[in-house]
């Protein structure tokens, strides 16, 4: 089994071409972390304000080292989610 985490995501207005620069390169470091297994920021294709992220951990453990990371604090808490309208986080187990 592994810990999935769906999160969906609304910018504020004028805010989405930003938070999509931001989730691009929280992606890219995300992917590089031990217990990552996917990390995919998603746009929606009516509504570029609209994101969606599909994350995969080993563990609920490795999701937990993920939030602690200097890379998370500085473009996820410290940008992207200044950026945000609102947040929904979803958590779920492979079968």
């Amino acid at each position: 089994m592994s810990f999935v985490l769906v999160v969906r995501m609304k910018t504020t207005e004028g805010n989405a071409q930003r938070a999509a620069e931001v989730a691009r390169e929280l992606a890219e470091a995300s992917r590089s972390e031990p217990g990552c297994r996917a990390y995919v920021p998603c746009v929606d294709t009516e509504d570029p304000g609209s994101l969606l992220f599909f994350e995969e951990y080993d563990d609920k453990a490795a999701f937990e080292a993920h939030g602690a990371t200097e890379h998370f604090q500085r473009l996820a808490v410290g940008e992207l989610f200044p950026l945000m309208e609102s947040r929904e986080r979803t958590f779920y187990e492979t079968l």
